[in-house]
């Protein structure tokens, strides 16, 4: 593998994490009132039906052919963990509106960079974890992992300080009344998790990219929309079932008919192309990174997505009035991510040399 690949490779893991970490803040400028439902249910359905069934056929060469010629056996393991990831992405979207941008992002991504790291290593190279570069890597994930539970600790202390400031209890989104400060970090942990099955759901798609690239002859970046396609067709089932039910348990369907929903539906369709945006550039990136892509490739992106989510944090203002502490550590857990990448990236390299 050669220079020039990997570095290709950590560029498009670097764009899809601005994207990763933008693909929320279109959320903070939905109407107070708007009901979770009526955002997020379109926006699910943009990114794991819409786009990939409009966008698949003019981006992959034979798009229907190339599912059907893959079949189910190859394309069961894709789809069971993308169900997963949508069950973790739909919780995330809850996590949003009950803790904020900056500290959902560094507790789900955090857990994402755990379970989306190690756990592809286990499944597919365990014969690495206990090499040198086993070793750096993992060490990469711990390093990481200090940066996102100091990050978490910063935004645990702006809330506190905040909340002098502000009523104790505030209406989220929907008029619906915010759990405690420890069940929407219950929530937001346990959605990085589900979250991070798109890692695995992506290292089993290898069969379906060899499919796409050597009997219908696609070039690298259309197999990673073919393979994207199948890990979100998966999501769909979690995700917009659970809006849908949402939708009509809470009778707020008819929103869609109101003034407004115009603005709404926009933001949504914003937040999907960036989601979209952000997990092709993975997809098209983690390969180019030898046989631990997938491992390496997870903790870089989700690195950098937490940095990204904390500069959206500031730039809205969720951090006005927080206290000199709080600014300080959040800046710290910066640094040390930043740190822990370039281990990730050290210890990829060693697998080259």
């Amino acid at each position: 593998m050669n220079t020039t690949s990997l570095t290709v490779g950590f560029i498009c893991l670097l764009v899809g994490a601005v994207c990763g970490g933008s693909f929320g803040l279109p959320s903070k400028y939905v109407r107070k009132e708007t009901p979770w439902e009526n955002l997020w249910g379109p926006f699910f359905f943009f990114v794991t039906i819409a786009m990939p069934v409009l966008l698949g056929p003019v981006l992959v060469k034979d798009f229907c052919s190339l599912f059907a010629d893959a079949g189910l056996g190859v394309l069961i393991m894709p789809l069971v963990f993308g169900l997963l990831w949508g069950a973790g992405s739909m919780t995330l979207g809850m996590s949003f509106a009950f803790i904020g941008l900056s500290l959902a992002y560094s507790l789900n991504y955090g857990a994402q960079i755990i379970t989306g790291a190690i756990v592809p290593m286990a499944l597919h190279h365990r014969e690495q974890i206990l090499t040198t570069r086993g070793g750096v890597i993992l060490l990469g994930v711990a390093v990481c992992l200090v940066g996102v539970v100091v990050s978490g600790r910063a935004a645990m202390l702006k809330d506190r300080s905040m909340k002098k400031d502000s009523p104790a209890e505030a209406p989220s989104e929907g008029g619906m009344k915010k759990p405690k400060m420890s069940a929407g970090l219950i929530l937001a942990i346990a959605s990085g998790v589900l979250c991070a099955c798109y890692g695995v759901a992506a290292s089993y798609t290898g069969p379906l990219a060899k499919i796409a690239e050597e009997q219908f002859h696609n070039e690298p970046w259309r197999v990673s929309c073919a393979t994207t396609a199948a890990i979100l067709w998966g999501g769909a089932i979690s995700s917009c079932l659970y809006c849908a039910f949402k939708l009509t348990k809470n009778g707020t369907w008819k929103n869609f008919a109101t003034p407004g929903t115009g603005r709404t539906l926009r933001l949504a369709l914003a937040m999907a192309f960036l989601h979209n945006g952000a997990i092709y550039l993975f997809n098209l990136g983690f390969p180019k990174l030898g046989d631990l892509g997938v491992s390496v490739g997870y903790a870089v992106f989700m690195s950098f997505a937490i940095i990204v989510g904390n500069l959206h944090g500031f730039r809205t203002g969720e951090w006005k009035g927080a206290s000199p502490q709080s600014k300080r550590l959040v800046i710290a857990g910066i640094a040390i991510l930043i740190a822990g990448v370039c281990v990730l990236a050290k210890g990829n390299a060693m697998g080259q040399q």
